[in-house]
């Protein structure tokens, strides 16, 4: 298990792009549109992502702003078997939001704890 990055919300995906890489010096290192799920993901770190911990910032096409505290999204943690460790978290008396499953117009299998 590793955590793989912390997702949070924005309103100009542009603007932030720019604050992490020009002011807090990291990398843009890939950035994805979902025009079936209307939202942008762009990842950004001081090394790659096999390697560092990154942040995911996630545009919602239309959002142009979030209230303070509202754009946290998550912390991704990359398991070996994401159903294995639904069931185990189950079993710990853990509550599963989402059961694994592809993402919202995408392919990775997530599950929200």
């Amino acid at each position: 298990m590793r955590i793989l990055h912390t997702m949070i919300r924005v309103g100009d995906l542009d603007a932030s792009i720019g604050f992490y890489t020009e002011v807090l010096g990291m990398s843009l290192l890939r950035r994805s549109e979902y025009p079936e799920g209307e939202f942008t993901l762009a990842f950004l770190g001081y090394g790659n992502e096999r390697e560092n911990t990154v942040i995911e910032l996630t545009y919602n096409w239309g959002v142009s702003s979030y209230e303070m505290g509202n754009g946290f999204g998550h912390l991704a943690i990359e398991v070996d078997d994401v159903y294995q460790a639904c069931d185990e978290i189950r079993t710990r008396g853990g509550k599963i939001i989402r059961d694994a499953g592809p993402m919202n117009a995408g392919t990775t299998i997530i599950a929200f704890i």
